[in-house]
């Protein structure tokens, strides 16, 4: 699409602080960032805080943290809605004396009979507009009075309101189709409708970037802009996120599954997630799928957005896909590809919360340790892969596989077998693949066995499991003083002969 470069593009997320960062607010949150990135324009993130009940600081910096945790900075806030209740409140004024709202005075009995009359006519409700109708003199009566009463919009009812959305193309609503709506309640306190159309004007907002569930209020929206003659922003409205029954994600059915935080505590890198994000919901022109951040924001564009919803395929009670099998892939692939270098301050953090880490790791060892991780990330899914799956690598303590014992370490020569190979790998001159492998191969045709007998065997007495990198690699990183120790301590685990 054509950008208009004379206005700068100023997008904003605005969660509400009344839980977690849930999937579908982080990907609004990519996309509006993207966008920004895109553009050379500004990404906002505004604290939709007005709910007091239910707002609470902890989930105020659960959502600040899980924006960082992703990358996704921005670049003017946080803003809080609350600060901004004086603007809310006026625009409401201006509203009532231009005539384009009204006092309210029904009362919730009076609300509910027409509610249970609309049933009963198995029709939608809609609210009939009586005290719309009010004469000069009843309605101050009424406010004199000090009679409880909401402000509604005074809705057009013989012409319609439109929009263009960047995704959905052309939306018109009739005016009759849309009910005189409460913009404040009868405590005074705005309402969202309004005070999010006030605050994307204040914050100069020019393209309103969300979920396609905003689509039925986007039209009172508009509506408001015109009434306070501020021009509306561009729309683009997301395709929503479902599960594969096509239910709404939600943590209430899902789980932690569906929250940013589930992924920075399973070990997933940042990036991956964004990218995997990236795709529900939209796709690049080549139909390409994996992307730096720096090819995401130049392939990303609004009008790709698609309008089917996308599907995230969570099995629940499915130990092995304990997410969306995509989204496995796309972090094991990030794992297995990205420069070591670049892992590495991942891999230090894991390391560093299980205890595992060690200071020469940055010093004396930075090179074994660099090639350490290249070498073990290649059937890895996750960051914790490398504190639980490789702990045999950065600790002397480490459990054994009880599978692998019972299938690696069962025959009783190797009683004989591995501390005799302990030896001979003890006087190697040269710790290496290639010198380790030569040791096994002359062994083995020695003995007149299987060298898998004794590959086997050895893997399981210096890592604890049966699967890995490959045998003689695993043995060099893990180097000559750790492998013959090791060799020699599992005896005890190693049944004798009958």
């Amino acid at each position: 699409m054509t950008l208009d470069k004379t206005e700068t593009t100023r997008v904003r997320f605005a969660p509400s602080p009344t839980g977690y960062l849930h999937l579908g607010g982080a990907r609004t949150a990519l996309y509006n960032w993207l966008w920004a990135k895109k553009t050379g324009g500004v990404f906002i993130l505004r604290i939709e805080d007005t709910d007091a009940e239910r707002s609470t600081a902890e989930s105020t910096e659960g959502i600040l943290h899980g924006l960082r945790w992703l990358g996704l900075e921005w670049d003017e806030g946080p803003f809080y809605q609350t600060a901004n209740l004086p603007k809310h409140i006026e625009a409401a004024t201006k509203l009532l004396e231009s005539g384009h709202a009204y006092r309210c005075y029904c009362t919730r009995e009076e609300l509910d009979a027409q509610r249970k009359a609309a049933e009963a006519q198995k029709r939608a409700f809609i609210y009939d507009g009586r005290c719309r109708k009010l004469t000069e003199e009843e309605s101050p009566a009424k406010l004199e009075s000090g009679i409880p009463y909401v402000v509604r919009f005074r809705t057009p009812q013989t012409s319609a309101v439109a929009f263009d959305d960047l995704v959905y193309g052309r939306i018109e609503k009739q005016g009759h189709d849309i009910e005189d709506f409460v913009i404040v309640r009868s405590d005074g306190r705005p309402l969202y409708i309004l005070s999010n159309a006030v605050d994307d004007a204040h914050d100069r907002i020019t393209h309103v970037i969300r979920g396609a569930d905003g689509i039925a209020n986007t039209p009172k929206q508009v509506l408001i802009y015109n009434a306070l003659g501020i021009t509306p922003p561009t729309f683009a409205h997301m395709p929503l996120t479902l599960d594969n029954k096509k239910a709404k994600l939600s943590k209430r059915s899902h789980g932690e599954v569906v929250t940013v935080a589930y992924y920075e505590k399973r070990g997933f890198i940042p990036w991956a997630l964004c990218n995997f994000m990236a795709l529900l919901g939209w796709s690049s022109a080549d139909g390409r799928e994996f992307f730096t951040r720096e090819e995401l924001i130049e392939a990303f564009d609004l009008t790709r957005i698609n309008r089917a919803n996308s599907i995230f395929n969570y099995v629940p009670g499915d130990t092995k896909n304990w997410t969306d099998p995509k989204a496995i892939h796309f972090n094991s692939t990030y794992l297995r590809t990205i420069p070591p270098a670049e892992l590495e301050p991942y891999v230090r953090e894991e390391l560093q919360s299980a205890g595992l880490w060690r200071e020469s790791f940055e010093g004396e060892e930075k090179e074994w340790f660099l090639k350490t991780i290249n070498l073990i990330r290649t059937r890895y899914l996750t960051l914790t892969d490398f504190s639980e799956r490789g702990r045999c690598y950065f600790s002397d303590e480490f459990s054994f596989d009880q599978k692998a014992v019972a299938k690696n370490l069962k025959d009783s020569n190797l009683r004989t077998y591995l501390p005799e190979l302990s030896d001979r790998l003890e006087a190697l001159p040269d710790f290496t693949a290639y010198e380790i492998e030569e040791v096994f191969r002359t062994y083995s045709e020695e003995k007149g066995i299987k060298a898998g007998i004794i590959i086997n065997g050895s893997r399981t007495a210096v890592s604890g499991t049966s699967v890995g990198p490959g045998l003689f690699e695993m043995l060099e990183v893990l180097g000559k003083d750790r492998v013959v120790k090791r060799l020699r301590d599992v005896t005890p685990l190693i049944p004798e002969a009958v």
